[in-house]
């Protein structure tokens, strides 16, 4: 596991600056509706080169991780531009084991980011634990289409693409969320039944 979490940290620390061009796919509005009537303590896991950043209100007390350092310094460049840096922290972190003590945050903030946790699963379960029992998971997550015919392409083109980036795009994002013991209050699709909005909960996980 330490070398395939190494192996991805270098894929992402490789293409860092050049991110943001591909971190397109996420529109703007779709950013800004997920993040509207956020407060409290943020976690975002996943921050990368700090898409969200720009989306957060003034009022929240935003904690941002990644495990790439090179996604990270690019979005201390853009949180340095916001002047947003008396709300919005940045720190290296695994989200498959995070340095922060249980029911700590209102909301937790992910962005096409469960594609790539090597243990997506532990990082869901991770998640549950430091989220506040009537705190909510928001989710802007792409994942393997239901379609039967796409999602066999999907399937095909997945060695490729996780050799590439490290992303999984056939990952069952939605069976994992559950097997977590996290509970889906809304899951709207976006994209076909790729790219879905998701607010989640804690629950008790399964066995």
């Amino acid at each position: 596991m330490v070398d395939l979490n190494r192996a991805i940290q270098k894929r992402y620390d490789r293409v860092s600056g050049i991110y943001n061009s591909m971190d397109r796919m996420i529109k703007d509005d779709w950013r800004r509706a997920l993040l509207s009537s956020i407060h409290g303590k943020v976690l975002e896991v996943g921050i990368g080169t700090g898409a969200n950043l720009p989306f957060y209100p003034s009022d929240t007390e935003v904690t941002g991780i990644d495990f790439s350092l090179g996604m990270l310094n690019q979005a201390r460049k853009k949180l340095q531009r916001l002047n947003a840096e008396n709300h919005i922290y940045l720190t290296e972190m695994d989200i498959q084991e995070l340095d922060f003590p249980g029911n700590t945050f209102d909301f937790i903030v992910s962005t096409c980011v469960f594609c790539s946790v090597p243990d997506p699963i532990q990082g869901l379960r991770e998640i549950r634990r430091v989220c506040k029992p009537d705190g909510k998971v928001l989710m802007l997550e792409h994942m393997r289409s239901e379609n039967p015919i796409a999602g066999l392409i999907m399937d095909m083109l997945n060695p490729l693409t996780v050799r590439l980036w490290g992303a999984n795009i056939n990952r069952r994002t939605l069976d994992n969320i559950r097997k977590a013991g996290l509970v889906i209050d809304k899951n709207e699709t976006l994209y076909g039944t790729i790219m879905r909005k998701l607010i989640v909960r804690p629950g008790v996980a399964s066995a």
